[in-house]
């Protein structure tokens, strides 16, 4: 297969897990025979400090005729100093998110039983966990009519949201639900929010095209705390833009750490893949940014062409480096000089060597010694 992937490494440890991404879809390219190309593009504060601009014209230009997008992560903590900022990174992502109509957001939440002592919930609490989170993307309170008074002391946020935006996304996740344990969660705010019993009356609506998927019914406020409580009584979580953000870090205490977790951001005509980090700008070039979130990622990419084989190697490859504590700080408690880098090295090892992976790493190496 042939795919032209935009690259979009953005700000703080963007460029580095992004890397890592790039170099296993080159070695699954070589693997599988694959034509992978990447056009490299500018956004967030990057961009602000070489256009002016956090989402210029080219980087929408290369996304556009792109195959699929592999965004890295966005902000500078130089633009939270000021609250009055009016140009900011965030818009970028924002910006890319609604030129590309990229309306759902599908987040993975896996409990990694080698992972199970990272969390500090309870192993018993969180073993088995495997939530997919729906979060609508490109409407809600982020998108909606801001306004400030004159005087500066009154403002607020508009969460709008139409039917056309919560069946596009809902159909999504009921289809999601029943290839999987068949349940289906809306989480909202019926009880005060308007938008929120727009969504539950609409979900209502459409649960009888999907009569094998139970559907149950949760305020944001509950769902947070039974994510906590009860993490393996959820499958497939459907919310609202705000909501979805808010539970999918939350989700980040599950499996042990935020590094982990990937996403697939998915339209009518385009699609991008990125970690749900954000930028940790103080972390940038200190070799300790985990990028198996970013190398989940550009799995997600690939089960987005139906490339099924490619995307699970790369998983099994994820799985094996945590099984031998080939992680960054975040997670790695085994070996204290694993760098962004050689987690990269050593996926992309596993994937040109699966079978010879585990007897000798010759591209990994720990001080003087090699993994054997």
């Amino acid at each position: 297969m042939k795919l032209n992937i935009a690259v979009l490494p953005g700000d703080g440890i963007g460029p580095e897990v992004t890397a890592q991404a790039v170099k296993v879809l080159k070695a699954i390219a070589m693997e599988f025979n694959h034509v992978f190309t990447f056009d490299y593009g500018l956004v967030g504060a990057s961009a602000i400090d070489k256009t002016g601009i956090p989402l210029p014209e080219a980087t929408i230009s290369t996304c556009e005729k792109a195959d699929a997008v592999l965004f890295g992560a966005i902000g500078n903590t130089k633009y939270d100093i000021d609250p009055n900022t009016k140009i900011r990174p965030e818009q970028g992502l924002l910006g890319l998110r609604k030129t590309l109509d990229l309306y759902t957001n599908i987040r993975p939440v896996i409990a990694y039983e080698d992972l199970l002592n990272k969390s500090s919930l309870k192993k018993s609490q969180i073993k088995d966990t495997n939530i997919l989170i729906y979060r609508e993307l490109t409407s809600g309170i982020y998108f909606g009519e801001k306004k400030l008074s004159e005087d500066g002391n009154t403002a607020s946020d508009i969460c709008q949201y139409t039917r056309h935006e919560i069946e596009r996304i809902a159909h999504l996740a009921f289809q999601a639900a029943q290839s999987r344990k068949r349940k289906l969660t809306l989480v909202d705010k019926a009880n005060v929010l308007e938008s929120s019993r727009l969504w539950r009356r609409i979900v209502q609506e459409l649960a009888p095209q999907y009569p094998d998927v139970k559907v149950t019914y949760m305020y944001i406020d509950n769902a947070a705390m039974e994510l906590i409580i009860k993490p393996r009584q959820f499958d497939v979580i459907l919310t609202e833009n705000m909501f979805g953000d808010i539970l999918s870090e939350e989700a980040s205490v599950i499996v042990g750490s935020i590094g982990l977790l990937a996403s697939a951001s998915i339209g009518k005509d385009h699609a991008m893949f990125e970690p749900i980090h954000g930028a940790y700008t103080k972390a940038a070039n200190k070799g300790i940014a985990n990028p198996i979130a970013s190398i989940l990622s550009a799995a997600m990419l690939l089960d987005h062409f139906g490339l099924d084989d490619e995307a699970a190697l790369i998983r099994e490859a994820v799985d094996k480096s945590l099984k031998l504590h080939i992680t960054t700080p975040d997670l790695n408690t085994k070996y204290d000089n694993i760098t962004t880098t050689k987690v990269g090295d050593f996926i992309e090892d596993f994937i040109n060597n699966p079978d010879e992976t585990n007897l000798n790493f010759t591209n990994i190496h720990l001080g003087q010694s090699t993994i054997i």
